[in-house]
């Protein structure tokens, strides 16, 4: 019985972790193609890029944070 609960739990902190993992990847990816969209419009003159410019913000402070929240987590797991 011991060995079952052992073996479930330790299973599902693998998974969790993995999950974790790809949740993060998915945050940093999409924080780089928002940097990616905002510089490339910002460099445009008409008023759909300049307003994509100003848009693409709404999506890359959150995805800072996260980021942010990210790299605080993996030096506290080297340290």
């Amino acid at each position: 019985m011991i060995t079952t609960v052992t073996t479930v739990t330790t299973v599902t902190t693998m998974v969790a972790l993995g999950l974790t993992t790809a949740i993060s990847v998915a945050a940093v990816i999409a924080l780089v193609v928002f940097l990616a969209t905002k510089e490339l419009a910002s460099t445009g003159r008409s008023r759909f890029s300049l307003r994509i410019a100003r848009f693409t913000s709404i999506g890359i402070v959150p995805l800072i944070i996260a980021f942010a929240a990210i790299v605080a987590v993996k030096i506290a797991e080297i340290l």
